[in-house]
């Protein structure tokens, strides 16, 4: 598990570093993921709130009045993009009329747009199911895309609240030194996952996977989006009664019927993994959320 003690003596440090103004930025998140990086970069001067939990599916949320609202005061909106919110957040922005955090501002981020994403693809067809052509939106199940992104809202803060520019500059190098020297201790604990193979409910860990040397071979849903049928699973306890795969992978708000379906007549072990911050009772943090996902991988691969 990442030290502990650094862990505190880094949180401790960041609390001392001055700020030169009371204010502070209200920052609206799609995902917890985004709300815990302000918190992580902005300290006390930033107030970030997550549209959605752990234990919701990002791509259907209402947009409700409380949510028009805290958009209504956002000084800045960050989204994982990549189409994920395209079915509530054009509607939340349309509504709210903050013209500081509409698309083009800088008070408007999307996440996924600085990193290479996986998956992009020129079909359009509806009927395949949840298509994102942009590439998977997923972005945040691979640290290394966490520290780029880290780098551009830091930027973000800085342009919106200059005053406090060193403050968010210094919580930055701290939190990207942390964050960094975390990932080769991830990457160690995780050199006996390179070349294991996975079938995931969802096509929610690409990056994750890429990540690690993970090889998703299947994925529950025969359409993306859509429930798994029972024809697909059938198919695929065909497929691997035999072998062939190490793990079987699901986000908490995923049903666990089909996995555990499926781990029952194949012998493969059935997982679920914290997609984001508090998808689990370990994952209370950006740091304990890869703590939490190398550690269930681990295991599950052990268990074998």
């Amino acid at each position: 598990m990442y030290k502990r003690l650094q862990r505190t003596l880094l949180i401790a440090l960041l609390a001392a570093l001055p700020a030169t103004a009371n204010a502070e930025l209200n920052v609206f998140a799609c995902e917890p993921e985004w709300a815990a990086l302000a918190g992580e970069l902005g300290g006390g001067l930033v107030e970030a709130y997550s549209a959605t939990t752990a234990l919701q599916d990002p791509h259907y949320i209402q947009a409700r009045p409380s949510l028009i609202a805290k958009v209504r005061q956002a000084d800045l909106v960050i989204c994982s993009g990549a189409q994920l919110e395209i079915g509530w957040l054009p509607a939340l922005l349309q509504k709210a009329n903050n013209r500081n955090v509409m698309p083009g501002t800088p008070g408007y981020m999307e996440a996924s747009s600085y990193v290479l994403r996986l998956n992009a693809t020129t079909d359009l067809d509806r009927a395949k199911g949840d298509i994102h052509p942009q590439g998977n939106p997923h972005i945040q199940t691979n640290p290394h895309n966490i520290a780029v992104v880290a780098r551009i809202l830091s930027d973000r803060l800085q342009e919106l609240d200059q005053v406090n520019s060193r403050y968010y500059d210094d919580y930055f190098e701290k939190f990207i030194t942390a964050w960094n020297e975390a990932i080769i201790e991830w990457e160690e604990r995780a050199v006996d996952l390179v070349g294991r193979r996975a079938i995931a409910h969802h096509r929610s860990w690409v990056y994750l996977f890429d990540w690690l040397g993970i090889e998703e071979v299947a994925n529950l849903e025969a359409i993306p989006g859509l429930p798994p049928t029972a024809a697909h699973l059938g198919k695929l306890t065909s497929e691997f009664s035999a072998g062939g795969a190490d793990v079987i992978v699901r986000a908490p708000y995923q049903h666990a019927k089909p996995s555990e379906w499926l781990s029952e007549r194949t012998g493969i072990t059935a997982i679920v993994l914290p997609l984001t911050v508090g998808g689990t009772e370990e994952a209370t943090d950006l740091y304990s959320l890869f703590d939490d996902i190398v550690a269930r991988l681990n295991g599950a691969i052990n268990d074998d």
